[in-house]
């Protein structure tokens, strides 16, 4: 599997994650509550925060398709940084409010799938490049 390859499946692999881990939490009562009063772990939920978070997950999204289309330089610095985004991001998100075991289980998975996916853009040199 060339590089490009092993970082598309691992940005498919965390967008999923992402994804279940967001449909798990509306399946938690006591954060579905919380939501229908327009808060979200203590923060209003405004157009602003709602698109903050679309942007947010619109960088695994669209790296799926960068991650094989970009060229070697691009493709390396695009996934160094979405993956340094989405990291901390993950990362800060475990601090809003009190995380539930799910989170925590879900956000451990994701922080670890965009530390691999940092690191192998990292080391990825251009000899490896088809």
């Amino acid at each position: 599997m060339d590089m490009k390859e092993k970082l598309s499946l691992l940005w498919i692999f965390v967008l999923f994650n992402y994804i279940y881990a967001d449909i798990t939490t509306l399946m938690d009562s006591s954060v579905l509550t919380e939501l229908i009063t327009g808060y979200a772990g203590g923060l209003q939920i405004t157009q602003g925060f709602l698109l903050g978070g679309a942007i947010l997950m619109e960088i695994p999204i669209a790296m799926v398709v960068l991650s094989r289309v970009l060229k070697y330089k691009a493709n390396r610095l695009a996934n160094i940084i979405a993956g340094t985004i989405k990291t901390a991001a993950v990362s800060l998100s475990m601090f809003v409010g009190t995380p539930a075991l799910y989170y925590i289980f879900f956000g451990t998975i994701e922080i670890g799938c965009t530390l691999l996916i940092i690191w192998y853009a990292w080391k990825w040199t251009d000899a490896e490049v088809n």
